[in-house]
């Protein structure tokens, strides 16, 4: 399944609200912009690889539409262990590593404390959080009432094979909204926005079309 854990917050950054995060070097300049006079974007990222963490191609697109949009950006990821690491040539897990284990126990999944934190604090200053992929699972588990989509509920001859997902977020206590690949719900009371992305077996141009609409609605949102 792919993943990609992208969270998107307004301006200021509580940087010291990611201090139990892992910043990666703002000497990078992959990973951090340079200056500049739009939002000041947080990008939350798990793991490398569609199979254990972070869709590379998800990532991409979400900091080609943040550029686009003018975002001063700084990417972070939880420092610790994953569950697993696997082998992108062979696709299985590699037994000599280790890397929300929503993948493994669906409803009854746990947040990692300082991304469960850091999202919650972010809810309750009024900043914006854009999810994209499986990662509206982790506002439907800590964020009370929120409406996100992963797509459709039904896997539709395999288009949607995840589709199943959106009856764990009910369960979870959320409200899925049936969205397209290339379209963002926008929750505006909890200024949560998300996208399905590789969701939905489907070219890549669609999928980065559909991240290009959750970053635009953030960033509106952030008055931006």
């Amino acid at each position: 399944m792919a993943a990609v854990r992208a969270l998107v917050a307004s301006r200021p950054l509580a940087s010291s609200a990611f201090a139990p995060l892992h910043a990666c070097s703002p000497r990078a300049p992959l990973h951090r912009s340079a200056p500049r006079p739009g939002a000041r974007v947080a990008l939350v990222l798990s793991g490398c690889g569609v199979y254990d963490g972070t869709e590379l191609h998800e990532a991409s697109a979400v900091l080609v539409h943040l550029s686009r949009g003018g975002a001063e950006v700084q990417i972070f990821a939880p420092d610790i262990p994953q569950m697993h690491v696997v082998d992108h040539a062979k696709g299985q897990p590699s037994e000599s590593e280790t890397r929300s284990t929503f993948a493994v126990d669906g409803k009854d999944c746990k947040v990692h404390e300082d991304v469960e934190r850091v999202l919650k604090e972010f809810h309750k200053a009024g900043k914006p959080i854009g999810l994209c992929c499986i990662a509206p699972v982790l506002a439907a588990r800590v964020l009370r009432g929120v409406e996100v989509t992963v797509g459709h509920e039904q896997e539709e001859g395999g288009k949607w094979p995840y589709a199943g997902t959106a009856e764990a977020i009910k369960a979870l206590g959320a409200k899925h909204c049936a969205k397209g690949v290339t379209e963002a719900h926008v929750d505006q009371k909890n200024k949560v926005v998300t996208t399905p992305a590789f969701m939905c077996e489907t070219e890549l141009h669609h999928i980065h079309d559909g991240i290009g609409a959750m970053v635009k609605k953030v960033l509106e949102l952030c008055g931006k």
